[in-house]
């Protein structure tokens, strides 16, 4: 057999690495631009660097972008020894100003950078996109953590809730609004614009929170339904074809979805209080509300079931209450056969006894009460109790649809806001105690 003598694959080699060196080159030049827009003093100068700066962001390649956070992490992080010398004066001397001084040497450099970026023009979307891309690649290169850090210690800054404006969303509202709306959903998906229409109708509300550099962008997003009853079901409430209720029967405002629409302002907290504003305005429009509550799923708690009884202990908790766990999670077991995962279906839900229910709702109820505390708790859990909210009531089969029955067995919960207590159960939450229902804590 003839060796292959075409040309073609050497020509190939040589153009990706001669476009390698081009990258590379671009790369680097783009991280001495950063290096310079530290270094420069005039302010005049500064926002020129800058906006060059952030007009290269949008085109680096993902190679780039490797090369840009690399830099990052390691050209503009603190000078180790000045960190260290400065700590040492410190605590041979502990005044404001070797303090002062301490302070100083331990600030990364990459944060004054992003601060002056984020001065520019169209800066602090820049930004926001570019920690879009940091998140992306984080879980590959734990090198970057501390630039990750860095990213989320500024934006939680910038993007506090005391500068978030709130509007409502209705069906006058602009087209790319409303599409965003339907785009962004995160927990019940909107299947087009009957759907999104039925949302909208006057026994509905949705307000979105908007940043002021970033004013066209809904950063995040709250749907309420309005009605006579604390709901206990999901699909009445994003039935498209339900009947609409009359004003004059409002009675309860339950709020049954929030959605994020930036993943560059992941774990930045933008709910704080969040609920609190909208049960406000909604009490201004509304009188006759007397209820404010949500219609809440429980992503986090087939998982923390199917890790079996060690997911049971938490310190303080009583022998005799822990004793009642363990035997509910035995009568489950015995139910599925020793395959928790089955609750995960309407069939073997629909199967269950009357003690496997009540087993049911017992483990969730000691999910929400002992593990949401903690920081690996249930998300949506710790949202709503973080926001002061009151631990109501569990409902079952709330929701089967694929994703309800597979993250919570078809269970919801009720979440209750008290709008003259929300600081006081916050402050409690913040300390690891929940403010819970009888209903809720009489299950276990």
């Amino acid at each position: 057999m003839l060796a292959d003598l075409s040309p073609v694959p050497a020509l190939r080699k040589a153009a990706q690495q001669l476009s390698k060196m081009s990258s590379d080159r671009r790369a680097g030049k783009l991280v001495k631009e950063c290096h310079r827009l530290l270094s420069v003093r005039a302010e005049a100068n500064s926002p020129a660097i800058a906006q060059d700066i952030i007009a290269e962001f949008g085109t680096l390649t993902d190679a780039e972008l490797d090369t840009l956070f690399d830099a990052l992490a390691s050209e503009f992080s603190p000078d180790p020894q000045a960190v260290l010398t400065a700590a040492q004066a410190y605590a041979a001397d502990p005044s404001s100003r070797a303090l002062a001084t301490l302070s100083a040497a331990a600030e990364p450099p990459r944060q004054e950078l992003f601060r002056r970026l984020n001065r520019a023009p169209g800066g602090t979307a820049a930004l926001v996109r570019l920690r879009r891309h940091l998140l992306l690649r984080l879980k590959k290169h734990s090198e970057w953590q501390s630039v990750e850090a860095d990213f989320l210690h500024l934006l939680s800054s910038w993007f506090n809730p005391g500068f978030l404006e709130m509007r409502r969303v209705d069906w006058s509202s602009p087209a790319h609004l409303l599409e965003q709306i339907i785009q962004h959903e995160a927990v019940h998906a909107i299947d087009g614009w009957d759907d999104l229409r039925r949302r909208l109708q006057p026994d509905r509300r949705c307000f979105a929170f908007f940043h002021p550099q970033l004013a066209n962008v809904p950063l995040i997003f709250v749907e309420v339904a309005l009605g006579t009853a604390m709901p206990d079901a999901i699909a009445p409430l994003i039935d498209k074809n339900s009947a609409i209720t009359s004003p004059k029967q409002f009675r309860v405002a339950a709020f049954y979805s929030i959605s994020n629409c930036e993943p560059g302002l992941r774990g930045v907290s933008l709910g704080n209080f969040l609920i609190k504003r909208v049960a406000e305005e909604l009490k201004l429009e509304l009188p006759q509300l007397k209820t404010f509550c949500t219609l809440s799923p429980i992503p986090g708690f087939m998982s923390w079931l199917t890790r079996g009884k060690a997911a049971l202990v938490y310190e303080g908790l009583k022998p005799a209450v822990l004793k009642r766990l363990n035997v509910a999670h035995d009568v489950l077991h015995a139910a599925t056969n020793g395959e928790l995962a089955k609750l995960g279906s309407t069939e073997t839900l629909k199967a269950l006894d009357d003690d496997a229910n009540e087993a049911l709702l017992a483990l969730a109820s000691a999910y929400l009460i002992h593990e949401s505390p903690r920081t690996q708790g249930d998300p949506v859990a710790r949202f709503h109790l973080d926001n002061g909210a009151r631990l109501e009531r569990i409902n079952a089969l709330a929701n089967v649809s694929a994703k309800g029955l597979k993250q919570s067995a078809g269970m919801m919960v009720n979440y209750l806001y008290n709008l003259d207590r929300v600081e006081q159960s916050h402050e409690d939450f913040v300390n690891g105690t929940v403010t819970y229902a009888r209903a809720v804590s009489s299950l276990i």
